[in-house]
């Protein structure tokens, strides 16, 4: 059984302060891309091993344990112990510490299929209460719709949004940016529940509005301290300006950078030759 889980872009990302759990509290939009990885999910025949991991495509750094597919099956393996030995195999195309989801994105998909073919009948409340154990975004890909996001990123509220017209454009340079690193620089304190409120309102009314004006009002909180140490990924957003973009903005902690471009006018990009240059009319 095949899957291509897809990516998604943060429209705006404001971080509101600390957790008492560790995490912090945000408030974005997530939208799902159509840039996909793919996963085959097969009975091992042979029974060598209760799950036989194969990868292609762009190398995943780490241990193949910490890999969030393999967590995805042996979350519901401790949950339904008659779950057959398996396949997987995992062809990347989505680059990693990119801000693009997708890890997580790979692993909601592998807890989807797992449900699908074994036949497991889970509810989406209980994939939802899954894929959280994987990561704070991982939910987002269980529902895989424009959601305004809250919380840690699990609370998610399916908003209508549509860029249908737009031209998207997605440049990762190939700098890994880390999100222990990003999150360390922005210097938060504990937050107020008026605080977060706030965000929340903030950017429900910016998506709501004009496209025109998200250049000035739809802000990444990471962009400053990640541009700072990592002046190209800078370049890149100015680049996609210069050449005509209505919005442009990093996604996530960085590094990819997207851009928003009216209907299906020719882009001719300098970037360097090792640069990912992702283009789709949505």
């Amino acid at each position: 059984m095949l899957s291509f889980p897809n990516c998604k872009i943060n429209l705006g990302l404001k971080i509101t302060g600390k957790r008492a759990d560790g995490y912090h509290n945000i408030a974005t939009v997530f939208f799902p891309v159509p840039f996909n990885d793919a996963i085959e999910i097969i009975d091992n025949k042979d029974f060598s091993e209760e799950i036989k991991f194969t990868q292609s495509g762009i190398a995943i750094a780490g241990e193949q344990k910490d890999n969030l597919c393999i967590k995805a099956w042996q979350l519901l393996k401790n949950d339904f112990p008659k779950l057959p030995s398996i396949k997987l195999h995992l062809h990347k195309a989505i680059p990693m510490g990119a801000g693009l989801g997708g890890g997580s994105a790979d692993g909601a998909a592998t807890l989807l299929l797992l449900n699908q073919k074994y036949l497991l009948n889970l509810s989406e409340t209980q994939l939802l209460s899954y894929a959280l154990q994987l990561g704070s975004d991982c939910p987002f890909f269980i529902i895989n719709k424009p959601c305004l996001a809250t919380g840690r990123g699990e609370l998610l509220q399916p908003i209508s949004l549509t860029l249908k017209g737009y031209q998207l454009v997605i440049v990762n340079p190939g700098i890994h940016v880390n999100t222990g690193w990003a999150f360390s620089q922005l210097n938060l304190q504990a937050n107020t529940l008026n605080e977060t409120d706030s965000a929340i309102q903030s950017l429900s009314n910016i998506i709501s509005g004009d496209i025109v004006n998200w250049k000035d009002e739809l802000k990444n909180d990471f962009e400053h301290p990640v541009f700072e140490k990592f002046p190209a990924i800078q370049v890149v957003k100015n680049s996609l300006y210069q050449n005509g973009a209505v919005y442009a903005s990093m996604s996530g902690s960085g590094s990819s950078v997207f851009g928003l471009f009216n209907g299906n006018e020719m882009l001719n990009f300098d970037f360097p030759t090792n640069y990912l240059i992702f283009t789709k009319l949505i």
